[in-house]
């Protein structure tokens, strides 16, 4: 069945169920329900509190599908809606639930944030290490990237660079020289 009967049928249900037609709520759950119950879970990420949420989703549709207007939103924006609304309360409300620790327990929380003059000796050593990385050969350079920053084999960075493996090997060890001397200055 392809997207617009499917939408059709699900319209055609929603407009049904105002006047109590069980087999129209019947229609669009069969044509929703796995959609809805994913979106649930995904937002909650428990199986229980999904399907929960999934059946208060569908009373929901029961009494309020005179609302929907099929002008204004398609029938699953409209369901997914209510599903995501419906889950999001439920998480906020099992946030609120769970116990809560005094403010003073914050004392004891270690702020693992660096000091600001380590943060400023670690940008420094940065800028340092990109001067020596851009004072050496570009195939130095590149190599070297490849190697140690992108994870590549030597022989991958041979193959790529249409060179000997010994010569790749060779520049690699010929820009590490480079830059331990260059970061030891």
């Amino acid at each position: 069945m392809d997207l617009d009967a499917n939408r059709s049928l699900i319209v055609a249900a929603l407009v049904r169920i105002p006047a109590g037609d069980r087999a129209a709520l019947q229609t669009v759950y069969r044509l929703t329900s796995a959609k809805l119950f994913g979106v649930c879970l995904r937002i909650l990420g428990e199986r229980s509190d999904a399907e929960d949420v999934l059946q208060e989703v569908y009373v929901t549709v029961w009494r309020k599908a005179a609302d929907f207007d099929a002008a204004r939103a398609s029938p699953m924006t409209w369901l997914i809606a209510i599903a995501r609304n419906r889950a999001i309360d439920r998480l906020r409300a099992t946030k609120h639930s769970r116990r809560m620790d005094p403010i003073e327990a914050a004392d004891d929380v270690a702020d693992s944030s660096p000091v600001a003059d380590r943060a400023l000796e670690s940008a420094q050593d940065h800028a340092r290490l990109q001067t020596c990385l851009d004072g050496l050969e570009a195939r130095e350079r590149a190599a070297l990237r490849g190697a140690f920053f992108d994870g590549n084999t030597y022989e991958d960075l041979a193959a790529r660079m249409s060179v000997p493996l010994g010569t790749m090997k060779s520049w690699i060890r010929r820009a590490m020289i480079k830059l331990k001397t260059c970061l030891q200055q």
